[in-house]
């Protein structure tokens, strides 16, 4: 890991998912959020502040980013909610089938290698009838926006931890088994970066 990936990256990241539209999307789609909820990539904890604390009985989260633990500590701490981390990325869950009955999916499925294998063990342990709260950028549906998507991808993927920014978020989701109500549209900010899929969805 370079002092880039230890030192820089996680304040960049946490400075970026903290941008006021950014939390507008979580502040409406987080406290939904009820049962037994398993976060995937709880990164420094910005979703913490959002849930509500009455609807959840059991709060895991997965990063396999550990440099954001101490940051996402930190924000459990301040919003009295415990939380379990685990250091590992979504891919492979260690955990039971039917074992949750929220999954939390906000800015990840960009950079998760493998998206689609992370989102079939999100289906895989959610119980029937389980919720996926999902919001993430990705591809864009302007041929000029998604162009500048591929042409900006080289560089801004190692910059950014491996984001990719034009992953087809509901390819993903059909692909792996769900069905979704999605929303869409672009957030302020660059086009590239800031086209959004936010909403829910169950094992189809």
């Amino acid at each position: 890991m370079t002092i880039y990936d230890r030192y820089v990256l996680p304040y960049l990241i946490d400075i970026a998912c903290g941008l006021p539209m950014v939390q507008a999307q979580r502040r409406q789609l987080v406290p939904q959020a009820q049962g037994r909820v398993l976060e995937i990539g709880m990164g420094t904890g910005r979703n913490l502040p959002f849930y509500d604390r009455t609807r959840i009985t059991r709060l895991v989260g997965v990063d396999p980013a550990m440099q954001m633990h101490r940051l996402a500590q930190k924000r459990s701490r301040e919003a009295g909610i415990e939380v379990e981390l685990m250091g590992l990325s979504a891919e492979q869950l260690p955990t039971a089938n039917a074992s949750f009955d929220t999954v939390v999916c906000t800015y990840t499925l960009c950079s998760i290698p493998d998206a689609a294998q992370a989102l079939r063990e999100m289906r895989r342990v959610l119980v029937p009838g389980g919720k996926l709260l999902f919001c993430e950028h990705g591809r864009a549906p302007d041929e000029a926006v998604r162009r500048w998507q591929d042409r900006l991808q080289p560089l801004w993927g190692p910059l950014a931890g491996g984001c990719q920014l034009g992953r087809d978020i509901p390819a993903l989701l059909e692909e792996t088994g769900f069905a979704s109500s999605i929303q869409s549209g672009y957030l302020a900010g660059p086009r590239p970066m800031t086209f959004h899929y936010w909403g829910q969805a169950q094992a189809a």
